[in-house]
């Protein structure tokens, strides 16, 4: 599948990603919400229940946005 835009990716679609279940989904959606787009992937560091090990897993499933 294609890399996946993780500032317009729905929960649904961010739970189907490895290691990310329904309550990290609406974590990242609520994080987006409250703080506005991405700038990168690193940012998810930022959502609570997200660290490097994970970072490093979704990393090939995300595309890093643009700018």
């Amino acid at each position: 599948p294609a890399p996946l835009d993780l500032n317009a990716a729905t929960a649904a679609e961010l739970d189907a990603l490895p290691g990310i279940g329904p309550v990290l989904a609406a974590r990242i959606v609520e994080h987006r919400r409250q703080h506005g787009a991405f700038r990168s992937v690193e940012e998810l560091l930022s959502v609570r229940g997200i660290g490097p090990r994970l970072l490093a897993r979704l990393r090939p499933a995300l595309r890093e946005p643009p700018g």
